[in-house]
């Protein structure tokens, strides 16, 4: 439909689709992606470029002077990466650290990144005060000078409610992936997340053991907690573990049950929807989807009941994180070359960056 609309006829449309095929599925061109064509004053199409993502395009070009021949590949952006430091605060304005952020001119993307990478130390639903401020170091990638996609965070402190929390990337020699450490070395990547989500939504109902039921309208414990979010929100594991099921389960609707080390299972209740190979005895890691927010079962509304069972009894989500141990230490030997790369960013991350307005002032 996009190439009639420029006037190319059918035969000329069938020849481009079978070239494009092979390299990308054209049912999968997606309304409002950009696209562009170069045709020459004899009206042949020279090129044809569309947007898959952040990081390719597809270029569909012309082989020969024939105007049913062409050649198509996927082509990765050009990108430019940039190192940048920024400073938030919390205050009576930006109450969150989504617009605490915004007010900086990032946006929640980077939230999201930063939530993630404190969520063993803070819950940014709860804990934020008014007068908590952050820095933060972290990689942006622009594409033909337009902003495109943020990199990974490089190091960050946050101070919060009186305490304050460091993180630094470094990669351990033979691996491939970073990890994230405190000033001394020791992992912020606890064996349990705070919440099941991404970024950690609102807490609409509490652990009790006697909470009036919103629809049965009965007195009964509620063992969980209760998180606010959209419908179709993505719901991940807080830890390493298996699934013990994921089916519909009465008054819980939706239902997915993990096993985890050291006798600890969790319940992921009242879901829209399963993700993909949540079959019983599937592995799955930390971080991993395992379904999506929804309201089936006895729910007025979408949420997720989130549950946490220790050697068979259930236990307060929230006060439990406390008691899970913290990730492995960077090993000794590694040391030297860790501290070399924590002042290295500490230097990064505190030179001159704008402050918020109220910051500045507070500063001074």
């Amino acid at each position: 439909g996009l190439l009639q609309a420029h006037a190319f006829d059918g035969t000329f449309v069938y020849h481009f689709v079978e070239a494009v095929r092979p390299v990308f599925d054209p049912r999968h061109i997606r309304a409002g992606n950009p696209y562009r064509l170069v045709v020459g004053n004899d009206g042949v199409l020279r090129r044809f470029e569309y947007h898959i993502d952040n990081d390719e395009f597809l270029r569909v070009d012309s082989a020969t002077d024939a105007e049913v021949s062409f050649e198509a590949e996927r082509v990765l952006y050009v990108k430019e990466r940039t190192e940048v430091a920024v400073r938030g605060l919390i205050d009576e304005r930006n109450s969150s650290l989504s617009a605490a952020l915004d007010d900086v001119g990032e946006n929640v993307n980077l939230a999201i990144l930063m939530a993630e990478l404190f969520s063993g130390e803070i819950d940014f639903t709860n804990d934020l005060r008014r007068g908590d401020h952050f820095d933060v170091l972290f990689e942006k990638y622009y594409r033909e000078d337009v902003f495109s996609d943020y990199g990974e965070i490089v190091a960050a402190e946050f101070y919060n409610d009186g305490r304050t929390v460091q993180a630094f990337k470094f990669i351990l020699p033979g691996d491939d992936e970073p990890l994230y450490y405190d000033a001394d070395g020791r992992s912020l990547k606890r064996l349990f997340l705070r919440a099941p989500f991404r970024f950690e939504p609102r807490v609409t109902s509490r652990f009790s053991y006697r909470r009036l039921h919103p629809i049965l309208g009965t007195n009964r414990p509620h063992l969980g907690v209760d998180y606010g979010a959209p419908t179709g929100t993505q719901v991940i594991a807080v830890a390493n573990g298996r699934v013990v099921s994921a089916t519909t389960s009465g008054g819980s609707g939706n239902m997915v049950r993990l096993r985890h080390t050291n006798g600890y299972e969790t319940y992921y209740l009242h879901l829209s929807r399963f993700a993909k190979d949540m079959h019983p005895g599937s592995r799955v890691v930390q971080g991993q989807t395992v379904g999506y927010v929804g309201s089936t079962g006895l729910a007025t509304g979408p949420h997720l009941d989130y549950r946490i069972r220790k050697n068979g009894a259930f236990v307060n989500p929230l006060i439990e994180h406390r008691n899970f141990p913290p990730g492995d230490p960077i090993p000794e030997e590694h040391l030297p070359a860790f501290i070399e790369v924590r002042d290295r960013s500490l230097g990064r991350l505190f030179s001159p960056h704008s402050l918020p307005r109220d910051l500045a002032l507070a500063a001074q």
